[in-house]
């Protein structure tokens, strides 16, 4: 099953819903984004799109990913500073695990992560309503 099958709606949905033409540039990059399985920047995304269709501009790519995360179909991160990445929105809860060496970005789930940090607030007097965890680590060397 893909992800579109997956969550229910398509990207061309919710823009359509928004009263948002579907352009043929637009069309590619929502193509990129239902297939991506990792956390592209704009440049990514762009570059992808360009074997496609060369005609594509790099504004096309941004316009889109603004609408996109104002319509809430896309997640925005800007990892420890770096340029703001993208994922795809209505996933279940997840926390990232980013390595400092080869910028690459594990999702990762813990029972464990989301108790504590429940009786945490509970324990200040506070019920959580969002949040994200971000862990930067370097890969460990096998010791020999």
């Amino acid at each position: 099953m893909n992800k579109e099958a997956q969550r229910g709606w398509t990207y061309e949905d919710e823009l359509r819903r928004a009263g948002v033409r579907i352009t043929r540039p637009r069309q590619v990059i929502l193509s990129i984004l239902s297939k991506t399985e990792d956390h592209p920047d704009a440049m990514e995304i762009f570059n992808r799109a360009s074997e496609i269709d060369p005609s594509i501009s790099l504004s096309t790519v941004y316009r889109t990913m603004k609408l996109l995360e104002e319509l809430g179909t896309i997640h925005r991160h800007a990892f420890e500073g770096g340029r703001a990445r993208f994922e795809q929105a209505g996933e279940e809860h997840h926390d990232h695990l980013i390595d400092i060496d080869t910028g690459d970005v594990i999702e990762f789930q813990s029972n464990k992560i989301e108790a504590l940090q429940d009786e945490i607030a509970r324990s200040l007097g506070y019920d959580i309503v969002h949040h994200k965890l971000e862990l930067y680590g370097r890969k460990r060397r096998r010791r020999r």
